[in-house]
C-alpha cells in the first residue's frame, strides 16, 4: 500500500496497468490523445506487481487494472474514466492536477 501511495504522489496522472489488458491500453491511449504523459506502471512486468495489485484491490479498484489516479487521488477504472471523459469533467480534473496546461 505504501508503494502505491508513493508512486501516485509523484506525478499528476498515474495509471496502473497490465501490458496484456485491452482496457488498460485504451485508457493509456485516451490520456496520450489528451496530451497527457502519465506515469504508467505495468503490474505484470514489475517484480512487486502482485503486491501492488492487492493494494489497489484494497483501495476499491475492481477490476484492479486499469487504475487511474489524478492529482494523487484514485479516480477509478476504465468505465469511470470514460464516463468522465464523455461528460467533459476529465479535462477539468487534468487541468486542476497540472497535467494539462490548456
Amino acid at each position: 500500500m505504501d508503494r502505491v501511495s508513493k508512486l501516485t504522489s509523484q506525478k499528476a496522472v498515474v495509471i496502473f496497468s497490465k501490458s496484456s489488458c485491452g482496457m488498460s491500453h485504451a485508457i493509456k491511449r485516451l490520456f496520450y490523445e489528451q496530451g497527457v504523459g502519465p506515469a504508467i506502471y505495468e503490474l505484470d512486468e514489475d517484480k512487486r506487481g502482485k503486491e501492488m495489485e492487492w493494494a489497489l484491490i484494497r483501495l476499491g479498484c475492481n477490476p484492479s487494472v486499469p487504475a487511474v489516479f489524478i492529482g494523487g487521488k484514485f479516480v477509478g477504472s476504465a468505465n469511470i474514466v470514460m464516463t468522465l471523459h464523455l461528460n467533459g469533467s476529465l479535462k477539468k480534473m487534468l487541468r486542476d492536477a497540472g497535467a494539462l496546461w490548456l
